[in-house]
């Protein structure tokens, strides 16, 4: 790689937000939490970049797989990380977390994805057995996983037993396995449309991709090392404001997707709404699919009580984002109605976060 690469602002400020928050300066008054919001930006901003640069070196749908996996395991590593420092304070952890992702990748990315597109291009087209794919696997996984655990009877409360957890734990991971065989071997085709992509297509250097996929992993973790260090702050902003605890956790579920969730918009700013519905439903199945095996395995281990099962609101919210979502992509084409539907689903969601 050239000199003048490697200056560019994509590589300079993930390694100044990591020699910043190393150093220990966060947390040390408000000028500092500014700053480190600064460069946390500027690393989210610089890992959509390297995420482009390898999806366009391994295609479609590769490249989305590998920006929903980094994620979605940094994201399980900070709950973890979490739960074992907070003890049974924190059994309602993963639950929320996973919660929160899902409605905001659902509502939200999914949203104003379709929103802009068809702001843009008042309609696009994509594969309409990729989201039936998709919807098939993550419909299964949230009942499964959020929902049942409400109406089991060998354990009071939204909570599995042991033996219940180790089975919907190799369950998720059955579907999710089954579903990246799918995705990128036998049905390959349904996730990718080739009108889509321009014809002068850019094809990075193998030094360039092997590069943005370092920095790719180290904007990632340092994205969600400063959001956790940044919790406090955010926390007391929260309680300052006189809004519930539980809001802290949408606002760190929001920062740590704002990667994925900006390549999303820009693919489908682009014209390329299959690589954004990739992106967004990927990581929604990414997130629940791989998140609940992770903690569940730990909370065995430990012998950690784990809350799954949602209250009754968060189940019609649920199931209403679920439902909306399955008839906006039944038809294989979007328009503004759909995004716009989405996006109100998302604010009554953290609307009543805010007002229970």
């Amino acid at each position: 790689m050239k000199l003048k690469e490697l200056l560019q602002y994509t590589y300079i400020i993930p390694i100044l937000a990591v020699g910043y928050y190393f150093m220990g300066f966060m947390g040390k008054g408000v000028i500092y939490d500014i700053v480190a919001g600064l460069l946390l930006t500027g690393s989210v901003l610089s890992a959509v970049h390297h995420a482009e640069v390898v999806a366009h070196k391994v295609g479609e749908p590769f490249g989305t797989i590998i920006l929903a996996l980094c994620i979605t395991i940094i994201e399980v590593a900070l709950i973890i990380s979490l739960m074992v420092a907070g003890g049974e304070q924190a059994i309602t952890l993963a639950r929320d977390t996973v919660f929160a992702a899902v409605m905001l990748i659902l509502n939200g990315i999914l949203g104003i994805c379709i929103l802009v597109g068809g702001v843009k291009y008042y309609e696009q087209f994509f594969a309409r057995t990729s989201a039936t794919t998709y919807l098939v696997s993550i419909v299964s996984i949230l009942v499964l996983t959020l929902v049942l655990p409400n109406f089991t009877s060998s354990v009071n409360g939204p909570f599995y037993n042991q033996a219940q957890l180790t089975f919907v734990s190799i369950a998720c991971l059955v579907i999710y396995g089954v579903f990246l065989m799918v995705q990128t071997g036998r049905h390959r085709s349904y996730f990718i449309v080739p009108e889509e992509h321009p014809e002068e297509h850019y094809i990075p250097t193998l030094s360039k991709t092997v590069a943005s996929f370092i920095f790719l992993v180290v904007c990632l973790g340092i994205v969600v090392l400063m959001a956790k260090g940044l919790s406090g702050t955010i926390e007391n902003m929260v309680q300052s404001v006189g809004a519930p605890k539980s809001l802290v956790g949408v606002i760190i579920a929001t920062v740590v997707l704002l990667p994925e969730g900006m390549a999303a918009i820009r693919a489908a700013r682009i014209n390329q709404i299959q690589s954004s519905l990739n992106l967004a439903l990927g990581s929604a199945l990414a997130s629940i699919g791989l998140t609940i095996p992770a903690v569940s395995t730990v909370c065995i281990m430990y012998d950690m009580p784990l809350v799954l099962g949602l209250d009754k609101k968060d189940i019609i919210l649920l199931s209403l984002s679920v439902f909306i979502v399955m008839l906006s992509l039944s038809r294989g084409k979007t328009n503004i109605l759909y995004g716009t539907v989405l996006l109100v689903n998302l604010a009554a969601y953290i609307f009543t976060v805010i007002v229970p």
